[in-house]
Formats: structure tokens, C-alpha cells, sequence
């Protein structure tokens, strides 16, 4: 409990300001000089509580503005591939269609790993309920209809669920976090594989949307009887319950910083060179179930060298110093020897043909 509470003054006083109890993120530096730069970012809700926190202090460190739109992945993409922003965000990599549309040699950036939970709101029920993935696939599938259904109950011993109707939510907008999610259900459910698929979108089989993971947090907060997926900060600031999931172990694992780290360790040796990857029903005993990487999109290939320098070095910062902000807001900081080899990317981002950053190749 004293968790959740630290949690929530920090996401909803600090994104944040000061003053609200022990603190375990770092305060900002004074402001150094030089020319002041803004760079305009839009995509994933997933991580802007982070995405928050990283620009108000790297502001203050250097007066580079970090201008970020949290607008779901699919409108990043589109905004990324357009060129209107100078950097997008996606939980869901691009695809190499999309990479292709979008030229000027795109990079995926990983920053920080997280963990996608069910969240509920069962009228006398506690937290901490258990959902196998059958149970979370059926509900998504419209076949698992009320709380009382033997593959829910049977995962609860000792509790007595209502007979009420389930209230499906679902995101309503392109969105990473549905990627995420739905790619594991996909991997755990046949039939969720044959009648939905995977994706940023998708022709729900059942259930209402709301935009962006705090709508959906909102709207199962406020509906007796819902039940929707969020990003464990979105959960955790809203003080909405969120359950365990049973993972390929067998083993109910309540999504945490660490279960999150857990599941970041198992898929370590199958992340590519381009860190396009999904961190769902991995290996390992401890391992939460469904996570996945959160993206900054950017192109290798800078049309301003200013601008292009100055998001670089953002991103280098972020992957250093700004990982320490991650676990006070539930996300899980990158492993030091992936942060190397996406340091080892980030050196091949050039603007007219020279490395933007020292050491660069």
C-alpha cells in the first residue's frame, strides 16, 4: 500500500512537482546556458508519466524543450511517418511497410520496459484476482460473459464473484498497448488468433473503447463491473485493482517492477539488432506475462543537424541519467548491456553525412 501511495503523489503531484512526501526521484539540475532548442514528439500513452518526468528535468539541465503529445502509438506513427513531429513513440514496432513509408532510415530506440495489467472493478471483490489467459481471452472474446464463470472462479478459490455481466473495455484509438496485448493473447489462444488477430487496432469481438490507457483506466474506474487493460502506471495512479496472470511457468505473477525486470531478463538473448521485439509469455518462473518495450521512433538519417544533435543527445541522456527516474513510476529501466547496444545505434545517426554524436561511426 505504501507503494501505490508514494506512486500516485509522485505520478500526480510531480509530473511533479515537489513537496509530496519521500521522494525517490532526483530533483533537477539549475539550468545550464546556450541556445534554447524545442523538439516536438506524439505517440504512446504507455510511457508519458516518464516521458513527462524526463522532460521537465532535461529542460532544466540543458533548455532543450522536449514538446510531447501523448496521442496512442498509431497517431505517433502516422505523425513520425509524416513528418510533423521531430520524433514519434510506439509499444508496437513499426512494420517494414511502415519503415519504408516513413525513409530517412528509421530507428526503433527502446527507453524503458513496462508492464501491461488487467484492471477491474468488481464491487466487493479484492485485489489481486487471478486471470488465466484463457479466462482473459475469453472475456475479449465475448464468451466469458459474467464473473462467476467457472474459468474465472476456478482461478479464485475461496471467493465468491457475482453473477454480474462483464463490462469489456478496450482501447479505442491505435495503440501500442493493444499491440502488446493482443500479441499475447495470440500466442496463448488459438481462437483469439483465428477471430482477432494481433495489432493497433482491431475489430473488437467484444466490449466498448476509450482512448488512450487513461481513458480506459478512467472509464473502468467509474463502471461497476468492468474489466479493460492499462499500463501498471495508469492502474497504479488511478487506484484502480489490477489482477496477477498465470505465465508459461504456471505461476500467477502479480505485475511489478520486478516481474517486469524478470520477463525483460528472459527475452534478453532474442532481441535483434533493430530491438524490434514483444516481451509477451516469455521464460522464466517469475516472469509477468505481458510487457513489452516502449519505442522512440527517430530517422538515422537527420535532416537538421541542430535539431538531430539535440535529440540524440536527449536519447543518450535518457539512457543514462534519465533511468534512474523509471522505477518510482512503475516502468522497468533498461539492462546495462542492451543500454550499451543502443548507445552503439544511436552513434549511427547522422545529419549530412557526419555522426551526430562523439565516437560515432
Amino acid at each position: 500500500m505504501r507503494r501505490r501511495q508514494m506512486f500516485t503523489c509522485v505520478l500526480l503531484a510531480g509530473i511533479l512537482a515537489a513537496g509530496c512526501g519521500p521522494r525517490t526521484v532526483r530533483e533537477p539540475d539549475e539550468p545550464r546556458t546556450g541556445a534554447a532548442v524545442t523538439l516536438n514528439g506524439a505517440g504512446a500513452t504507455f510511457p508519458y508519466p516518464l516521458y513527462s518526468r524526463w522532460a521537465q528535468v532535461y529542460e532544466r539541465e540543458t533548455r532543450v524543450r522536449i514538446n510531447y503529445q501523448s496521442i496512442g502509438s498509431g497517431g505517433g506513427i502516422r505523425q513520425f511517418i509524416a513528418r510533423t513531429v521531430d520524433f514519434g513513440a510506439s509499444d508496437g514496432p513499426m512494420t517494414d511497410e511502415l519503415m519504408a513509408q516513413a525513409g530517412g532510415r528509421p530507428l526503433h530506440i527502446p527507453t524503458v520496459a513496462g508492464a501491461v495489467v488487467p484492471i477491474y472493478n468488481v464491487p466487493g471483490a479484492p485485489e489481486g484476482l487471478r486471470f488465466t489467459p484463457a479466462a482473459l481471452a475469453g472475456i475479449y472474446l465475448g464468451t466469458v460473459t459474467r464473473w462467476n464463470d467457472p474459468r474465472i472462479a476456478e482461478a479464485n478459490p475461496g471467493l465468491t464473484l457475482p453473477g454480474a455481466e462483464i463490462v469489456v473495455v478496450h482501447r479505442s484509438d491505435g495503440s501500442g498497448t493493444t499491440r502488446i496485448w493482443t500479441n499475447f493473447l495470440s500466442k496463448v489462444s488459438r481462437e483469439w488468433q483465428a477471430r482477432a488477430g494481433e495489432g493497433t487496432s482491431l475489430n473488437w469481438p467484444a466490449g466498448i473503447g476509450a482512448k488512450g490507457n487513461e481513458g480506459v483506466a478512467e472509464v473502468v474506474r467509474r463502471t461497476p463491473n468492468a474489466v479493460g487493460y492499462a499500463e501498471l502506471a495508469y492502474a497504479l495512479t488511478a487506484g484502480i485493482p489490477y489482477g496477477s496472470v498465470r505465465n508459461r511457468a504456471g505461476r500467477f505473477v502479480v505485475p511489478s517492477l520486478e516481474s517486469t525486470t524478470a520477463a525483460v531478463a528472459g527475452a534478453l538473448d532474442r532481441i535483434p539488432d533493430d530491438f524490434r521485439i514483444f516481451i509477451t509469455d516469455p521464460a522464466g518462473p517469475d516472469a509477468y506475462p505481458i510487457a513489452g518495450f516502449t519505442w522512440i521512433l527517430i530517422r538515422g538519417e537527420q535532416a537538421d543537424p541542430r535539431k538531430g544533435r539535440a535529440l540524440v543527445e536527449f536519447l543518450r541522456w535518457a539512457l543514462q541519467d534519465g533511468q534512474q527516474d523509471a522505477p518510482a513510476l512503475g516502468y522497468a529501466p533498461l539492462p546495462a548491456g542492451l543500454v550499451e547496444r543502443v548507445q552503439q545505434a544511436l552513434r549511427t545517426v547522422t545529419a549530412e553525412g557526419r555522426p551526430l554524436l562523439d565516437g560515432g561511426r
